[in-house]
C-alpha cells in the first residue's frame, strides 16, 4: 500500500515537476556538462526513500549513466535523473527512475539469467538488467528507436545485450526458454507466445489495460501461470 500511495503521488506531481525543470536545464547544454554525478547520486537515494531495497538494484541504478541513452536532442526536454518519464521521440518515453527500479527490483535478476524484455526504447532498462549479469535479448518494433538502443549500449560498454527489430507480441522463440521476461508497454492481454517462451518457475512482470492499467507478476509453476495484480501505472500501449 505504501508504494500505491508513493506512485499514485508521482502522477500528482509529475506536472510541476516537468515546469519545474525548465530552471535546471538552463544549467546544463545539449552535450551534457553538467554534474551528473551528483544527479545520479540524488537519484538513487530518492529510491531509497520510496522504498527501494535491493541494493544490487540500486547499485545498477548508480552505475548506468541513464543521460546517455536518451536522444541528444531531448536531453533538455526534462531532467534525466528527475522522478519522472523523459521523452525519447516517436511517442516514447523513458520510464522514470521509480519505475525501472521497481520492476528490476520485482523481477529479482540473477547474474548469468536469460532474460527477454519487450520494448528496448532508449536501452536504458536493457542496461540496467546487463549490468546485474543477465543475459539481456530486447525486441524494439521501432527501427529508429532499436538503432539509437544499439548504439547507446554499444557506446556504454554493454554491447553484449541482444536487440532485434520486430513484433514484441511474437517474443524471440530462437533464445527461448527465458528466466525473466520483462514489458515495458502495455498490451490488452498478456500475449500468450511469451508465456510459451517463459522457462519453468520464470517470472514475468508487465504493464496490462488500454486506460487503466496495472503491473502485473506472473510465475510459471507446473505448466501453468500464477498472476498478482501490483501497482497502478500507465505505459505506452504495446503496438503490432
Amino acid at each position: 500500500m505504501k508504494r500505491v500511495l508513493v506512485y499514485l503521488g508521482f502522477v500528482l506531481l509529475l506536472s510541476g515537476l516537468l515546469l519545474a525543470s525548465c530552471s535546471e536545464n538552463q544549467m546544463t547544454d545539449k552535450k551534457g556538462n553538467y554534474d551528473w554525478a551528483e544527479k545520479r547520486a540524488a537519484m538513487v537515494q530518492q529510491l531509497r526513500v520510496y522504498a527501494i531495497e535491493d541494493e544490487r538494484a540500486l547499485k545498477a541504478m548508480s552505475t548506468v549513466w541513464r543521460h546517455k541513452f536518451i536522444p541528444e536532442e531531448y536531453l533538455g526536454v526534462a531532467p534525466p535523473y528527475g522522478d519522472h518519464p523523459c521523452p525519447i521521440g516517436y511517442d516514447q518515453t523513458i520510464s522514470q527512475p521509480y519505475i525501472v527500479a521497481y520492476m528490476t527490483e520485482k523481477l529479482n535478476i540473477q547474474t548469468g539469467e536469460k532474460v527477454l524484455e519487450i520494448g528496448t526504447g532508449s536501452g536504458y532498462q536493457a542496461a540496467i538488467l546487463a549490468e546485474l549479469g543477465a543475459e539481456v535479448y530486447s525486441i524494439e518494433i521501432i527501427p529508429e528507436l532499436a538503432n539509437h538502443a544499439r548504439k547507446a549500449l554499444t557506446t556504454e560498454g554493454y554491447e553484449q545485450v541482444k536487440v532485434l527489430t520486430g513484433d514484441g507480441y511474437k517474443g524471440w522463440p530462437e533464445h527461448s526458454p527465458f528466466d525473466a521476461i520483462i514489458v515495458t508497454c502495455a498490451p490488452e492481454d498478456i500475449p500468450q507466445a511469451l508465456v510459451n517462451q517463459l522457462k519453468e518457475g520464470g517470472r514475468m512482470i508487465l504493464p496490462l489495460g488500454v486506460y487503466m492499467q496495472r503491473l502485473v507478476i506472473l510465475r510459471k509453476k507446473s505448466g501453468r501461470i500464477e498472476k498478482v495484480d501490483d501497482l497502478p501505472v500507465r505505459f505506452v500501449p504495446m503496438v503490432r
